[in-house]
């Protein structure tokens, strides 16, 4: 870190945002090159100047040692990348798509983008792929990140914000049900809300089959197996029927489908429910006390329940608790999803999805493709129809899609059944890969861009609330480092579209802004100096609608007068709990369940970089209760193998008696041997496409010494 001397005046603070989760923690920086400091900002209504270690250490990415500094292209003589220049690079990254185009399809040619790119890029990376490659084949990893949350908010409020009132709403509210979230290590910031709400007299549920950090502050802590939390939500909803709890006049002033939902919950009685899901009939009605004998509450899910393949519904049932409740539509109540990507908001809203055009308009759509081919001057039946998901795309290349673009993503670590993943890369024709660092998968690309971080560019990120927020350039990258948005406008020049993707991200957003307006994501009436006055506007936000002709003020708190289906009515979806798409045998008689720890992020592959950071979580680990590892017999410390259908990883043993005793979990930030992932099920929730990530069956297998693991 750099330190003024006391002759020497004190270098600006610039105002900026943390690149990492999406709370997008406001932050100072100071200082230039290898010496940028960290400084707390406190004018940041979110995390009012706190900062996690991800947040505080961050700068040390921007290190040489530890980030690209030139283009790399695998040498067909060695079969290396080596550097190069940018000329080489880029005319062989147009080469590998143009080539793989006219020889087998537009479609042939696919995109993969990521929740951590900036407004401005994921809405050009939409645009590219549609314009340019003419290509259907994009999505982004955010697609394991929140989809099924989204899909129930869609289906359920039409509209999907992770959140549809501030942060600042929640310590004020009478109690919070947390699902599937340990918010203590994820966003350790967002900590202090829930400490608030108990500080103030609210209670707090803590749904989680682990003992987290999270769950020790929790009134109540129900432990269901992984993949029944679709069962609890309905048992809860059961009882509060039963209990004459739920409000009848929101009922039937605001909500449709009522009693379908009603019907199915009611098929989930206390005793069925203690049976699917472990937890016991006296801790449902202590729960439901507790939601109901308050004047307003919430319910907020995270991975949890949402990355199930039955996650939509899993989150619809949760919805149609808060609704029977009245919980919804109400000042301090409401459902909300805890998002998880530092853009996981915004990268969903502005065309890097695969069925998706910016401002949140579906691709199907005759009205959204004319308004958009508008904006992009070109004709709507040219653009492409929806293309796969995610992990559909990523299992189709090789075969289907010869050719890769990637944009901030490590899918080799972050996908699951890593390993099939990692070899349908490996047989591409051709992978360009375009990061800041060389991650596992851009160490197999043909071309490597290196391509600026967090505090070298400008640009736009929309935070967990909805809230549209200014990232401000603080210092000059490397000299070879250039921006995602020089890599497109380059890409494109190439292959014939010398205009259309300009590299000035105000421009980019000005264009984003017309092609959202109208949309249910309308970010019409925000501007790069809005954002700067106001310290954030929350979307939707359109050129006009405020009061004596000024500006529309944003929209901090969703659906308080109707919501935004037809009708203005919320709908009840009804759900009944079915299995996960791998339940336990004889075979594989124990459930695995994955997660993050406070000292890495995501695929870790910029935080594995960070010497501070590994020393605090150097590897992957293997949580187990102690009734499990006797029988394994295996002691703390000591190797274990996880196996599944899929494939086998080797971590070191961590015994304790907070997780239950039919489960195990491991954090899923390393490769190599311990890569989780590489057990994980991709088994897709049928609406929202999202893998199974957080249950799988498995064995535990003791070996006679620690296997080599490699923690990147």
């Amino acid at each position: 870190m750099s330190h003024a001397t006391a002759s020497a005046p004190t270098p600006a603070l610039v105002p900026t945002h943390c690149p990492y989760c999406s709370l997008q923690c406001g932050m100072n920086l100071r200082g230039s090159g290898a010496t940028v400091e960290v400084v707390e900002r406190d004018d940041f209504p979110v995390n009012r100047g706190a900062l996690c270690g991800k947040g505080r250490t961050a700068p040390a990415v921007l290190s040489s040692q530890a980030r690209l500094t030139g283009p790399l292209v695998r040498r067909p003589a060695t079969g290396r990348l080596e550097p190069a220049t940018w000329e080489e690079a880029l005319r062989a990254t147009a080469d590998g798509l143009r080539g793989t185009r006219a020889a087998h399809g537009a479609d042939a040619v696919g995109v993969f983008g990521g929740g951590g790119l900036t407004n401005e890029k994921a809405y050009a990376l939409g645009k590219f792929a549609r314009v340019v490659l003419g290509t259907s084949q994009i999505d982004y990893n955010g697609r394991f990140c929140m989809s099924s949350a989204a899909a129930a908010h869609n289906k359920a409020f039409g509209l999907d914000r992770g959140l549809p009132f501030p942060l600042e709403d929640i310590p004020r509210t009478g109690c919070v049900i947390l699902v599937g979230s340990n918010l203590a290590e994820t966003m350790p910031p967002a900590l202090r809300y829930l400490t608030e709400l108990k500080e103030n007299g609210g209670r707090l549920i803590v749904v989680d089959p682990r003992r987290t950090k999270t769950a020790e502050q929790a009134d109540l802590h129900l432990a269901p197996r992984p993949g029944t939390d679709l069962a609890l939500a309905l048992g809860l909803l059961h009882l509060v029927v039963a209990q004459g709890r739920t409000d009848e006049e929101f009922i039937r002033a605001r909500t449709t489908g009522w009693e379908e939902a009603r019907a199915a919950a009611m098929a989930h009685w206390p005793e069925l429910v203690e049976r699917i899901t472990g937890v016991g009939v006296p801790q449902l009605r202590a729960a439901v006390g507790m939601f109901c004998d308050v004047p307003a509450a919430m319910v907020l899910t995270a991975r949890g329940p949402e990355q199930q393949s039955k996650g939509t519904d899993t989150v619809g049932a949760w919805i149609n608790l808060a609704l029977a409740t009245g919980n919804a539509g109400r000042p301090l109540s409401g459902y909300g999803c805890l998002t998880g990507q530092g853009n996981g908001q915004g990268g969903r809203e502005h065309g890097q999805k695969a069925d998706q055009l910016p401002g949140y308009r579906r691709l199907d759509d005759p009205a959204a493709r004319a308004h958009v081919a508008g904006v992009w001057g070109v004709d709507p039946d040219a653009l492409p129809g929806p293309g796969r998901s995610a992990y559909e795309l990523l299992d189709a290349l090789g075969r289907d899609v010869k050719a890769l673009l990637l944009m901030g993503s490590n899918p080799v670590v972050s996908a699951p059944r890593a390993a099939h993943v990692e070899e349908r890369i490996r047989a591409l024709d051709f992978l360009a890969v375009a990061d800041v660092v060389l991650s596992e998968t851009a160490a197999l690309a043909d071309v490597v861009f290196p391509v600026t971080q967090w505090a070298e560019e400008t640009g736009t990120m929309t935070n967990l609330e909805g809230r549209v927020l200014l990232r401000r350039r603080a210092i000059t990258p490397p000299e070879e480092v250039r921006s995602d948005l020089e890599v497109l406008h380059g890409l494109a020049g190439l292959l014939g579209h010398e205009k259309g993707f300009p590299t000035d991200p105000e421009e980019v957003f000005g264009e984003l802004r017309r092609a959202s307006a109208g949309g249910a994501a309308d970010y019409a009436g925000i501007s790069y100096r809005r954002l700067e006055e106001e310290n954030g506007v929350f979307w939707p936000c359109p050129e006009a609608g405020g009061s004596a002709g000024e500006p529309h003020p944003g929209t901090p708190r969703l659906f308080q007068d109707r919501f935004a289906t037809p009708d203005g009515r919320a709908r009840f979806v009804a759900v009944v709990h079915r299995e996960a798409g791998e339940e336990t045998d004889a075979e594989f008689p124990v459930v695995l369940t994955t997660g993050r720890v406070v000292a890495q992020y995501q695929s870790g592959a910029q935080t594995r970089r960070v010497a501070e950071l590994n020393a605090a979580a150097p590897g992957p680990f293997v949580e187990l209760h102690p009734q499990l590892a006797a029988r394994v017999g295996v002691a703390d410390g000591e190797p274990v193998a996880v196996v599944s259908r899929r494939g086998r990883a080797v971590a070191p043993a961590r015994v304790t008696d907070g997780i239950r005793p039919d489960t195990v979990f491991m954090p899923f930030h390393w490769a190599g041997d311990g890569r989780a992932n590489t057990l994980t099920n991709p088994a897709l929730d049928p609406v929202s496409r999202m893998p199974e990530f957080k249950v799988c069956a498995v064995r535990l297998e003791r070996v006679e010494h620690l296997e080599h693991v490699d923690g990147g």
